[in-house]
């Protein structure tokens, strides 16, 4: 393997202030994420803790050692008839936007929550941003709907676009009798 290909793996303890480091790039420059303040590591560690303690992928693209994204999957809703939803986020290093990271990093997403039983994913990208649409569309999204002035971040109102996509079946055949 050459040292210029982009690996993804699981990610480890240790890439977590790689990952907060690419997280608050953007909560302090963008509106991909409404959050307003970065949240420090120790939050980080715990949010992938949490991930991982349901079942998710939390995943690193990384070359030479040095990670350049990152990206996960959520249960979309808490409530149990949502149980077969997630939620994908997707993050990369302000220096390798538009490089193909991202795109690669959600469909590794997509194919671990496929490959454990979820049969929907669902995106929330911040202020319409183009580029995360596109790279959703890309991987088979569509946009369901837009959440209009639901957020309010550097002094205006951004609008929320929801994506959606079927993973393995989706809905054509019934889901798993799990007993609820």
């Amino acid at each position: 393997m050459s040292n210029n290909e982009i690996t993804l793996r699981d990610s480890v303890e240790s890439d977590v202030p790689a990952i907060q480091s690419i997280y608050a790039y953007h909560v302090l420059n963008g509106t991909a994420s409404f959050e307003i303040e970065p949240p420090t590591v120790e939050d980080m560690r715990g949010r992938r803790a949490d991930v991982l303690s349901k079942g998710l992928p939390y995943i690193v693209a990384e070359r030479g050692g040095v990670v350049l994204g990152y990206a996960y999957a959520t249960l979309y809703r808490a409530r149990p008839a949502y149980r077969f939803t997630c939620e994908d986020s997707v993050y990369v290093h302000e220096a390798m936007a538009r490089q193909g990271v991202g795109g690669k990093l959600l469909a590794e997403v997509i194919r671990r929550c496929t490959a454990g039983g979820w049969r929907q994913m669902i995106a929330v990208i911040g202020d319409n941003n183009a580029a995360s649409m596109a790279v959703h569309a890309n991987q088979g999204f569509f946009l369901a709907g837009t959440m209009h002035n639901v957020g309010f971040k550097f002094n205006a109102w951004r609008d929320t676009a929801m994506m959606q996509r079927a993973l393995g079946d989706g809905s054509d055949t019934p889901a798993p009798d799990d007993g609820h």
